[in-house]
C-alpha cells in the first residue's frame, strides 16, 4: 500500500487546541455571564425598588384619568332695602340683595379645519351666522390644521343652538361660564371685571379674587385601553367661591349716578365722583364715577381709554381747595387756640384781599376783603386770608399732627386696592408760604375717599372710622360673616366736633353752601373751588378748576356724609353753583325718602 510520509492526523482536523486554552475560554465566559447577571439584577433592582414610584405613577397614569372641575365664581350683591318692592329674590332670610355681578352660560365656537367637509361653504355659512369677515376665515379653514383659536367667543345660547343645529362636521360649540354684570356701567370701577383668563381685574373682583374664584375640584377615574372612563377611584369636589354683599345700596347708588351724570352734562364737566357713606360705621352707600365703562364689554375699551378701569374715588389725587378748611379750623379749636366767635385783629396784610408771604401773592378767591369777622364767618365767606391767620396761630407742628390724624397723606385702608395716598409734606420743613396755602387746601393733595373719611370724623363726634365696601361674606354653605366697624382713632374732642358742625351749618344757611340746603333739615357742609396744578412745572392751569362740596346731614345726628366732586366744569366758575346743588338734590332725596 502506498503510504504518504507527509500525512498527519492534524492536517485534517486543524491545529490541536490545548486543554489550558479551553479552560481559559470557559472562565472568560463564566465571568461574562456573571457580569451580565449582576447588571441584569441591578437593573431589576433599580426598576423594581429604586424607580418603583416612578413606574407605578406611569402605570397609574395609563390606567386613570384626571378630570378637573371648575368651581362657580361667587356673586357680588348690593344691599337694597327696596329690592323686595321690585320682585328681587333674597339670598338671605332677613335681607334683600340686588345682583351686581353674577354668572351666565355663554358659548365659544371652535373649528377643526382638518375635519371640515367643505371649507368654502363652512366659511360662508359661519361668517354670515356670526357676522364675521369671510375673507379672514377662509385661509384658516383651508389650512388643514388640527387647531385654530375660537372663531367666536361668548355667544348666547340661542345663537349657539343655531350653530349646533347646522350639524357641520368640524364645528363645535363649547359651553363657557362667564361673568355677567346686570347693571352694566353702574358702579363699574368699584366692582371691576373678570378677564378672559377668569382672573379678577380691578375693584372688588380683583381685591377679593381668591375668595370669589373658589378652589377647583379633581376626579380620578379608571379608564380602559381605549381611554374610556369605566369607574371612579377618588374625587375632591370643587369649592365654589364666596358671595359678597357690598355696603352699596342699589337705590342710593342709582340716585348718585343719575345726579352725577346730570351735573356733568349741566355744567359741562369732564367727569366727576360722588361718594356717600355712614359716618358712624364707615359703610359706603354709593360710589359713583363718570366717565365709566361696561364691564361686560371690557375688551372693547381701547388701550387709550383703559384709564376708565381705575376707580378715581380711591385712586385719583388732587388738591382739595376750600373743603379742606374745616379740618384746619377744627385743629385750631381743638388745640384751644380759637373759638367759633373769635375775631382776629391782626390779620396778615391787614383786612385787604391780598397778602404777600415769602414773596408770593395770595388772594381771596373773589379778590374781596371780608374785614373784621368771626371764625364762623371765615368759613362762611371761605376767606383765604382768614385761614392763613388760623394756620399761623396753630403752627407747623400742631397742624401737621392733626392733619395726619385726620388721615391726610395716608391710605384709608378701604378694601378696594389701588388706593392713592396723596401728599402731606413733612411739617418741620414747611415754609410760611407752605403753611399758608395748606390752610386753604393748596399745596396738599388728597384722594376723594380720604377727604370723605376726614369729614366722617367731623360728623362722628371726632372719631375716625375706616371706610369699607364689603358688608357681608357668605360662604358656599350659607354661613355669613359680617364686616364690623373699625374705629381708627379719636381725632378731635366731641365738643370740638359739635362746634364745627354748627359752623358748617352756618356755611349752608348763610354762606356759599346755600344751594346744598334741604328745607326742614339742618345740613352741614363746605364748598371748594380748587385750582388744578400744571402737570409740568410749577403753577396752576388757567381757567380750570375742580368744584366740590363735602358735608353731612342731619347735622344734629348725621346719618350720611357725602362728597360731590366735579372735574373742570366749563360753564360755572364756583362750586356753590355746581357741586353744592348736586349735593342738595341727593341730600333731599336721602332725607325725605331713604331715611324716612
Amino acid at each position: 500500500m502506498y503510504q504518504n510520509k507527509d500525512y498527519h492526523p492534524s492536517s485534517l482536523s486543524g491545529t490541536k487546541v490545548s486543554s489550558a486554552a479551553i479552560d481559559q475560554r470557559v472562565i472568560v465566559l463564566r465571568w461574562v455571564f456573571v457580569v451580565l447577571l449582576i447588571l441584569l439584577t441591578g437593573n431589576i433592582f433599580r426598576r423594581q425598588v429604586l424607580e418603583a414610584p416612578h413606574y407605578r405613577a406611569l402605570a397609574k397614569d395609563q390606567q386613570t384619568a384626571k378630570i378637573t372641575s371648575q368651581p362657580e365664581r361667587g356673586r357680588i350683591y348690593a344691599y337694597d332695602q327696596t329690592a323686595s318692592d321690585f320682585g328681587v329674590t333674597s339670598v338671605s332670610e332677613n335681607n334683600n340683595f340686588f345682583p351686581l355681578a353674577t354668572n351666565i352660560m355663554m358659548f365659544d365656537v371652535w373649528v377643526v379645519p382638518r375635519n371640515l367637509k367643505d371649507p368654502e361653504d363652512s366659511t360662508h355659512v359661519l361668517a354670515e351666522k356670526l357676522s364675521l369677515d369671510a375673507a379672514k376665515l377662509l385661509p384658516e379653514f383651508q389650512s388643514g390644521k388640527l387647531y385654530i383659536p375660537p372663531i367666536a367667543k361668548r355667544i348666547d345660547k340661542i345663537k349657539a343652538e343655531e350653530i349646533a343645529n347646522l350639524n357641520m362636521r368640524g364645528v363645535i360649540t363649547v359651553p363657557n361660564p362667564v361673568r355677567f354684570y346686570p347693571e352694566t356701567e353702574m358702579a363699574a370701577q368699584t366692582i371691576g371685571f373678570v378677564n378672559y383668563d377668569g382672573t379678577g381685574s380691578s375693584g372688588v373682583e380683583k381685591y377679593y379674587d381668591n375668595e370669589l374664584k373658589g378652589v377647583p375640584g379633581v376626579v380620578y377615574g379608571l379608564k380602559d385601553t381605549k381611554g374610556r372612563i369605566i369607574g371612579v377611584n377618588d374625587q375632591a369636589k370643587a369649592q365654589n367661591g364666596v358671595d359678597l354683599v357690598l355696603t352699596l345700596d342699589n337705590t342710593v347708588q342709582f340716585m348718585a349716578e343719575r345726579e352725577l351724570k346730570s351735573s356733568i352734562e349741566k355744567y359741562g364737566a369732564k367727569g366727576g365722583t360722588i361718594i356717600i357713606a355712614e359716618p358712624k360705621t364707615g359703610r359706603i352707600l354709593a360710589m359713583a364715577n363718570s366717565p365709566s365703562y361696561d364691564p361686560n364689554k371690557f375688551n372693547e375699551v381701547s388701550q387709550e381709554e383703559q384709564w376708565k378701569f381705575i376707580n378715581p374715588a380711591v385712586s385719583d389725587v388732587y388738591e382739595p381747595g376750600s373743603i379742606f378748611k374745616p379740618l384746619v379750623m377744627a385743629t385750631a379749636i381743638d388745640a384751644g387756640l380759637v373759638e367759633p366767635d373769635t375775631k382776629p385783629d391782626d390779620l396778615p396784610g391787614g383786612f385787604k384781599n391780598m397778602v404777600l408771604i415769602d414773596g408770593y401773592e395770595i388772594h381771596n378767591s373773589q379778590d374781596k376783603s371780608f374785614g373784621f369777622e368771626t371764625m364762623t364767618q371765615v368759613l362762611e365767606n371761605s376767606d383765604n386770608i382768614g385761614m392763613i391767620w388760623v394756620g399761623d396761630k396753630v403752627g407747623n407742628e400742631t397742624l401737621g399732627k392733626y392733619l395726619t390724624n385726620f388721615g391726610i397723606g395716608a391710605k384709608t385702608g378701604i378694601d378696594l386696592g389701588a388706593e392713592g395716598v396723596g401728599k402731606l409734606s413733612e411739617a418741620s420743613k414747611w415754609r410760611n408760604v407752605n403753611r399758608a396755602t395748606i390752610a386753604f387746601g393748596q399745596g396738599v393733595s388728597v384722594t376723594p375717599i380720604q377727604i370723605l373719611a376726614a369729614y366722617m370724623a367731623l360728623a362722628n363726634n371726632g372719631k375716625l372710622v375706616k371706610p369699607h365696601i364689603i358688608d357681608t361674606i357668605i360662604s358656599p354653605s350659607g354661613e355669613e360673616k359680617k364686616i364690623e366697624t373699625t374705629e381708627v382713632r379719636d381725632v378731635i374732642k366731641p365738643e370740638t366736633a359739635a362746634k364745627i358742625k354748627e359752623m358748617l351749618v352756618g356755611v349752608v344757611e348763610r354762606g356759599h353752601g346755600k344751594k346744598a340746603a334741604v328745607a326742614g333739615f339742618r345740613v352741614a357742609g363746605k364748598t371748594g373751588t380748587a385750582q388744578i396744578p400744571k402737570k409740568n412745572g410749577p403753577g396752576y392751569e388757567e381757567n380750570t378748576h375742580i368744584g366740590s362740596f363735602a358735608g353731612f346731614a342731619p347735622a344734629d345726628d348725621p346719618r350720611f356724609v357725602m362728597l360731590v366732586k366735579l372735574d373742570n366744569p366749563s360753564n360755572v366758575e364756583w362750586a356753590e353753583s355746581s357741586a353744592a346743588p348736586a349735593f342738595g338734590t341727593i341730600a333731599k332725596w336721602l332725607l325725605t325718602n331713604y331715611y324716612r
